[in-house]
Parts: C-alpha cells; sequence; structure tokens
C-alpha cells in the first residue's frame, strides 16, 4: 500500500514546480556564454532577466495548486 495520497503527489509536483526556476538561475554554467545576443546584450544576462517573470508564472502556477479557491482575500 503506497502512502503517496492526491496531496502528497499535489506537494511533489509544488517542489519541484518552485526548485525549476531556482536551478535555472543557480547552475551558471549551463548560461555562462556571450553568444546568443538578444537586441546586443549577452545571454548570460538575459538568461537571468527571463527568469524574472518566468518565476512569477511558476509562483503562480504553484498558488492555484495548493491554496483552495475561496479561501484568504
Amino acid at each position: 500500500m503506497s502512502d503517496r495520497t492526491p496531496a502528497n503527489k499535489l506537494g511533489a509536483l509544488a517542489v519541484i514546480l518552485l526548485a525549476i526556476p531556482c536551478i535555472a538561475v543557480l547552475v551558471v554554467p549551463l548560461y555562462n556564454t556571450v553568444q546568443p545576443e538578444l537586441f546586443g546584450m549577452p545571454f548570460f544576462y538575459w538568461w537571468q532577466l527571463l527568469w524574472v517573470p518566468l518565476s512569477s508564472v511558476f509562483i503562480g502556477i504553484v498558488y492555484k495548486m495548493v491554496v483552495p479557491s475561496g479561501s484568504g482575500d
């Protein structure tokens, strides 16, 4: 018998979704390059700036998954 209830699976998925943006910006060797440039900006900088709005998207998805509708303000 498994102890993986739907709430546990939902919590695990939430942790994974929140870890994606953290890993994407913390593993510097993945994006420590100048090319490709975007509007003259090196990849190193626009990769980090790209993850600012993407992180809020991931956080919003997790919020909708975890917090029941109709609760809170």
